[in-house]
């Protein structure tokens, strides 16, 4: 019985440059019939460009299971936290001071 338990476990490995993360304040999905992109950027105060920091590939399936794993997990963070308020009309307006002073030359 032991066994069979054993070989139903992944053993995942989180190295420490990627346990560090990456973050982003947008994301960008895209998808064809066989896959969906997921384009995760930082968006900087008084930079007109931004770049793609991350890019994760998945099948439909696996796009749907994470909207599931996501759904959940907001759910529990929201039942502890309270409600994750959005901006009205879709996506937020993102401030490029990020709420810091104003720079002056």
């Amino acid at each position: 019985m032991e066994d069979n338990k054993n070989k139903n476990q992944i053993s995942i490995e989180l190295k420490e440059d990627v346990a560090q993360g990456v973050y982003s304040n947008l994301a960008v999905i895209t998808h064809s019939s066989s896959e969906f992109v997921i384009d995760f950027v930082r968006i900087m105060p008084g930079v007109p460009k931004a770049n793609v920091k991350s890019r994760i590939i998945l099948t439909p399936e696996h796009a749907k299971r994470l909207m599931g794993a996501l759904s959940e997990n907001i759910r529990k963070y929201e039942s502890i936290h309270g409600t994750v308020k959005l901006h009205e009309g879709g996506a937020p307006n993102i401030p490029m001071n990020f709420g810091g002073p104003t720079a002056q030359a």
